[in-house]
């Protein structure tokens, strides 16, 4: 049980960095106040610039959600009604959401059983006449392998979006996820490693064409006001959002690599643990979430670490194919299946202490004993 003198650990705390960016905050708030401009406006372009800089990217247009982008990504892209785009069913529901929503059919591909990403071995033998692309998640931070999925769309003439509302800050093989296929989508929403007090994302890609779209998408289908060319969204980054993002985004790799040495002392206490497989420290992972895979009984560990004051999150219960709204639609994707009941995330951010960690594990030490009540 949880003791007064012992506070619930959360999934999350972003506390300690909102206490030490405060007057940085405050004057960035301060400064849309007073411009009087809330709507994109000059911070959104700054904020669009500075970001396509860090990610060495030629575009970054700013939107209103990681769903937007990934909705208007597809569409920049000239994917709709009939055709189908490849991903992973092991992802939060936008991925799909987003597919189904321009009218596409998302064609579920299996995922690694230790990387939680798309399985590019198994890809081709999903690809039909219908298939126009194909979208990897960055699950969790850890970039998919790119190389494999890059050259399957090639031999094929598919498209890649990347799903990189998890992995902002991560690198494939030097470079930054987001850059690689032919368009990227992230999502600021405030618990990932850039994120802002509201909803945000970002599309990025380096094809003049497709940014051009992607910008008009998101303000009614318009290049110029009252002249709408298409069927658009109102999907645009606000100008306060963009002013917190410009203060935070100089700190994320920074973050990220505390993020990284928050992970190695978590596979340090948890190595000699029967029943826990800890997940790899591998290069460019940025870890969005620490995630454990458990053989015991999961839903009842989560249950015991809860009582002993300790929050965790499973990410993710249910695999996207087999969600209601798709019921009865897809076969199998056994790995998928398995992980969904075997995964659960530990907290995790940037500052998290040692004492904390030691905290957590040690609960996770009681929480397997099958004596526990």
């Amino acid at each position: 049980m949880t003791t007064s003198t012992q506070a619930k650990i959360p999934v999350l705390d972003l506390s300690p960095e909102i206490d030490s960016l405060w007057d940085e905050l405050n004057a960035a708030l301060q400064r849309v106040l007073r411009s009087g401009q809330f709507i994109l406006g000059p911070e959104v372009k700054a904020f669009e610039e500075e970001v396509a800089a860090y990610l060495g990217v030629k575009h970054a247009i700013g939107v209103n959600s990681g769903t937007d982008a990934l909705i208007i990504g597809l569409r920049a892209l000239g994917i709709g009604p009939g055709d189908e785009v490849i991903t992973t069913p092991f992802s939060f529901f936008a991925t799909a959401e987003s597919i189904s929503n321009v009218g596409a059919k998302p064609v579920f591909v299996d995922v690694e059983e230790g990387s939680f990403n798309l399985d590019p071995g198994l890809i081709e033998e999903k690809i039909t006449p219908r298939t126009k692309a194909i979208m990897p998640v960055h699950l969790f931070g850890r970039p998919c392998e790119l190389d494999a999925v890059m050259a399957i769309a090639k031999r094929h003439r598919l498209k890649v979006i990347e799903d990189c509302a998890q992995s902002f800050g991560a690198r494939y093989r030097g470079r930054q996820t987001g850059t690689i296929g032919d368009l990227g989508a992230f999502s600021f929403f405030p618990s990932k490693n850039l994120g802002t007090y509201g909803d945000g994302g970002l599309v990025t890609t380096n094809d003049d064409a497709v940014a051009e779209l992607a910008r008009m998408l998101r303000a009614h289908g318009s290049k110029k006001k009252y002249h709408n060319q298409l069927l658009g969204y109102n999907s645009r980054l606000d100008s306060l959002q963009a002013a917190i993002l410009r203060v935070k985004l100089p700190r994320i790799d920074g973050w990220n690599e505390q993020r990284r040495e928050v992970v190695g002392r978590y596979n340090q206490l948890l190595a000699d643990v029967p029943g826990v497989i800890t997940p790899e420290l591998t290069d460019g992972h940025v870890f969005h979430q620490y995630t454990i895979r458990l053989s015991a009984n999961r839903d009842e560990v989560q249950a015991r670490l809860e009582r002993q004051g300790v929050s965790t999150m499973v990410y993710y219960p249910i695999p996207q194919d087999r969600l209601p709204v798709y019921h009865g639609q897809y076969p199998a994707n056994p790995v998928s299946d398995r992980l969904a009941q075997q995964v659960l995330s530990l907290p995790i951010w940037p500052s998290l202490s040692a004492e904390c960690q030691e905290r957590v594990t040690g609960a996770l030490q009681a929480a397997l004993q099958p004596d526990l009540p």
